[in-house]
């Protein structure tokens, strides 16, 4: 089905500069733990592989995202890109948060992501690890929201 609404740059085909774009942008929005916000970058019949779990839809993702950021307290994500060709980018990411009762833990993962021609994504798979971890073993620790520009990339902090 053809996505009719305003396009979302940049748009594919991606070079090394609007794949980086787009990685940035996504990171961005994850950080400001805004469900509705986030999934206004999929189509509307975008499909999802999260862990185990498989989504489809804007309406699951913004479901899913809701119920991950009530577990998943202070989150704070770094994605970088790792390839790209035509409308496909991968992805590594980190990213730290604690639960309830205070645990802190590192989640490191993988994504594939694919876009349409007005650069909404129509597929994510992502396949994510999680490691308990210390309060004092946190490498994240800006004030949540978007990650400031000097703070260090994935490949920096050697994640």
């Amino acid at each position: 089905m053809k996505n009719t609404e305003k396009p979302r740059p940049p748009l594919p085909p991606f070079d090394a500069v609007t794949a980086a774009q787009k990685v940035r942008m996504a990171e961005d929005a994850w950080n400001s733990r805004d469900p509705e916000k986030v999934a206004l970058a999929y189509t509307e019949a975008s499909v999802w592989r999260n862990r185990a779990e498989f989504l489809s839809g804007r309406e699951a993702i913004a479901q899913f995202l809701t119920r991950k950021w009530h577990r998943e307290l202070d989150y704070r994500l770094v994605k970088e890109l790792w390839a790209f060709h035509n409308n496909r980018i991968a992805v590594r990411f980190a990213y730290e948060w604690h639960d309830d009762n205070g645990h802190w833990y590192r989640s490191y993962g993988n994504e594939n992501w694919e876009f349409d021609e007005q650069g909404f994504m129509q597929l994510r798979i992502a396949s994510i690890n999680d490691l308990p971890i210390g309060e004092s073993e946190r490498k994240f620790h800006w004030p949540l929201g978007r990650r400031p520009d000097d703070q260090p990339t994935l490949s920096e902090l050697k994640l």
